[in-house]
């Protein structure tokens, strides 16, 4: 198929273009690159620069001859989605709705989104799976859930189809170490344990250290960004054979703590991570693990590379030839 991957050069969407490029799809990035790097952008891929806010962009690059879209371009950051709710409305909903519009005018039904673990809330049970009730805490979330919203109405009248996405921690590089850059200003945990493995941060700091769980930080699900880059690919060979769309989880069910995962990165490294133990950010849950069961029944998907010192290594490959 041709595919046009938007936010292509981006972590997770240049995982996914290398994904679609090996198996055999005729695949155009669409970056702005304001987060991304053009040296992930599989060589395979043919690359426009532009942004997603920007009518003649868009029109330079909706051509007619795309099947299918992968969305990846969003701001991501839960605690400035707080601070600057505009930001994220714009970026995020008006530019998707941007996107759905071109598809529209240029007869394309195949649509494949990035959502997010965020438009849970905070869990009340655990593992959470697609059935658990929807209540985002933070704009962030709420941004992806309305989109969720928007392609079920775009769906029921103007018959788009469409897989939606909701990653827990994504996490690691490619396996055979073909992407290269790395991500710029990260805010999750385990790119700034890399950057501070690097020299890149002093210290770093850990939200709280008082949590309900066996050593008092926080438990998260990370799953490796080649496991969620398979999982798209599935998601769309899924809607377009079924012409069924899907709302699904993408996790391990296995959960790490903070100390955990920075416990491992240090014996992968054979040195000490300076960290400081500040107050707890509001709204983070003392534990966050998922279940992936419709992905496993629906696209016959399980996590391969997760494994959390197969994703830290992963990284480390990258981030230590810094």
């Amino acid at each position: 198929m041709n595919v046009l991957v938007i936010g292509g050069a981006g972590y997770i969407g240049s995982h996914a273009v290398l994904e679609l490029c090996e198996n055999g799809h005729d695949v155009t990035v669409f970056d702005n690159l304001s987060s991304g790097h053009l040296l992930n952008v599989d060589s395979r891929a043919e690359f426009i620069q532009g942004d997603i806010l920007k009518n003649d962009d868009l029109n330079n690059v909706f051509n007619g001859k795309f099947e299918a879209v992968f969305h990846f371009a969003a701001l991501k950051a839960a605690g400035e989605s707080m601070l600057e709710p505009g930001k994220y409305a714009t970026s995020n909903i008006t530019g998707t709705i941007n996107i759905l519009n071109k598809m529209l005018e240029n007869n394309m039904k195949y649509f494949i989104f990035s959502s997010t673990a965020a438009v849970y809330g905070m869990p009340e049970y655990l593992p959470v799976d697609e059935k658990h009730p929807i209540n985002p805490i933070n704009f962030y979330g709420y941004t992806k859930l309305a989109i969720e919203n928007l392609l079920h109405w775009y769906s029921n009248l103007k018959g788009i189809r469409f897989g939606a996405l909701r990653y827990f921690n994504a996490a690691g590089y490619d396996i055979q170490g073909r992407i290269k850059g790395l991500e710029k200003n990260p805010a999750n945990l385990l790119p700034v344990v890399m950057e501070s493995a690097i020299g890149i941060r002093d210290t770093m700091d850990i939200y709280g250290d008082d949590y309900n769980t066996p050593d008092g930080t926080g438990i998260r699900d990370y799953i490796h960004v080649n496991d969620l880059a398979i999982a798209h690919v599935r998601a769309l060979n899924y809607i377009v054979e079924n012409q069924e769309n899907l709302t699904l989880n993408l996790a391990t069910g296995k959960g790490y703590s903070v100390l955990e995962v920075i416990k491992n990165i240090q014996e992968i490294i054979g040195k000490k991570i300076n960290c400081k133990i500040i107050d707890r950010r509001p709204g983070d849950p003392a534990e966050l693990i998922a279940v992936s069961n419709l992905a496993n029944e629906k696209l016959n998907w399980e996590c391969k590379y997760s494994d959390i010192n197969a994703i830290l290594q992963s990284m480390w490959n990258v981030y230590s030839k810094e």
